[in-house]
């Protein structure tokens, strides 16, 4: 990034204070590099997808009973829940969500990226565990469950960002941290699509195979997390050099492919470690850190606004409530809404990881406008064909309806599902990182349960 651009980002957010200097090193020439060609990117970048799966699993935890509402088996073993009922079954997740801020952070700053990780997957296997069993004197089982799969989750997606934008190359790092958060809809259509699969099942197993396999993905990330290395940044940070230099440059070979002595990567160190060294001299890494400066103030500002906004622009309808609303346009019938819902997901995804690639090139706030004013002239078009479907019965106003979801979506897929998380981690100096990412995830969750309560009332209005 050019130094013009860097000192200005830096200045919009308080001068004098290291925000971007681990991030985008003053003096320091990055060079240019083609990950596909070059033999240690390949192979880090190749062990990503271990770090994606958090996101993967966050997404079909959260989409999932979306799926199961439009399953007869489900809705009777739980006797037809609606209202706000309804509401807490699908807002249990997200306050469990809520409850990470208060560990998460401590989590990845205390043991280490690749256990904070961990941690939060034990507890999402322990809540899958709970909602495969439940019977129907004992639904507080269901409801406990996706109390600890929202809190164990936010607790692993806490670390999984900060050690994709610690390990990945200077040149990538935008990029990648912007696509983690994509990664949702693949967790979203995987639970889609295994609703799909057995919706037309007449026994519980309807819906406990989609319950159950909530544990599978998890399993496979804590299976497989220790194949990459630990943040160089962290280690730096434990005064740990040496296993700090060794992950750069000697084991792993990623971004020196295999040169000890390359220029970049020892001056890459150099630079992590004098960051570190000012922050701790010049910071402090409590909570209230982010009320002290005006620079920190107004990082909080900007990172309440994008949770907020990343969940309250409309979007909660179709997340949590599209059975809802496909029945109050005609589409009844359970196999035509689970076709939709998995049509949605695939659409939605492919959106997204397109413009999570292009972010460096269009830039962050760019696609905030996009997305903003796109949303709000398709979400205007639905609530009007909403409107006059259920004053006339129009088929073709109940037909606009859904391509006006799946058009709202798809502008949203501009900023939304990448840059909550990648703008909130871009714009946080390393002291206070995994704290203000714990905050965004807080945030977005108790936005969500806001969602789960309020647009709920707001679309029966409609």
């Amino acid at each position: 990034m050019a130094k013009d651009h860097k000192d200005r980002r830096v200045e919009e957010l308080g001068k004098g204070e290291n925000a971007y200097l681990d991030e985008h090193i003053e003096g320091l020439d990055v060079p240019s590099v083609t990950w596909w060609k070059d033999s240690g990117l390949r192979r880090l970048y190749a062990m990503m997808p271990i770090l994606f799966l958090g996101s993967t699993i966050n997404g079909y935890d959260g989409s999932l009973l979306n799926g199961l509402q439009t399953m007869v088996p489900w809705q009777e073993y739980f006797n037809h829940p609606s209202g706000s009922r309804l509401g807490l079954f699908t807002a249990i997740q997200n306050i469990g969500g809520v409850c990470a801020v208060l560990f998460s952070s401590y989590a990845a700053d205390v043991f280490g990226r690749r256990i904070g990780v961990c941690i939060g997957l034990v507890i999402v296997f322990v809540g899958t565990v709970l909602q495969v069993v439940p019977t129907h004197a004992h639904e507080s089982m269901f409801i406990g469950g996706r109390f600890l799969v929202g809190l164990g989750s936010n607790v692993a997606q806490g670390s999984a960002p900060l050690l994709i934008m610690e390990l990945a190359h200077p040149q990538h790092r935008g990029k990648l941290t912007t696509m983690y958060n994509t990664l949702w809809y693949v967790g979203s259509i995987i639970a889609a699509w295994t609703v799909f699969g057995t919706v037309k099942y007449t026994t519980n197993a309807s819906w406990r195979i989609p319950v159950g396999l909530q544990g599978l993905m998890p399993a496979i990330q804590f299976a497989l997390i220790f194949l990459l290395p630990e943040s160089p940044r962290w280690l730096l940070s434990k005064d740990r050099p040496d296993e700090a230099l060794a992950i750069l440059i000697k084991a792993s070979l990623y971004h020196a492919c295999g040169d000890a002595n390359n220029h970049f990567v020892r001056s890459e160190f150099h630079e992590i470690q004098e960051t570190l060294r000012l922050e701790k001299t010049n910071s402090q890494h409590g909570w209230s850190v982010f009320l002290k400066t005006p620079g920190n103030r107004k990082r909080l500002l900007l990172i309440a606004l994008v949770s907020f906004f990343s969940q309250c622009s409309g979007n909660g309808l179709v997340s949590y409530y599209l059975h809802s609303i496909l029945l109050s346009v005609g589409i009844t019938g359970s196999y035509n809404q689970s076709l939709i819902n998995g049509g949605l997901q695939v659409w939605s995804f492919l959106v997204a990881i397109f413009f999570s690639l292009s972010v460096d090139k269009i830039g962050r706030r760019m696609l905030f406008m996009i997305a903003a004013v796109g949303m709000l002239i398709t979400f205007t078009i639905w609530t009007a064909c909403s409107a006059v479907y259920a004053q006339t019965g129009n088929t073709g106003a109940g037909s606009a309806v859904v391509a006006m979801i799946f058009l709202f979506y798809g502008v949203a897929g501009f900023a939304w599902p990448g840059l909550t998380v990648a703008y909130c981690a871009e714009i946080l100096p390393f002291n206070i990182r995994a704290k203000g990412l714990a905050i965004n995830f807080a945030l977005t969750a108790l936005a969500s349960v806001f969602n789960q309560y309020g647009e709920c009332g707001s679309w029966c209005l409609i």
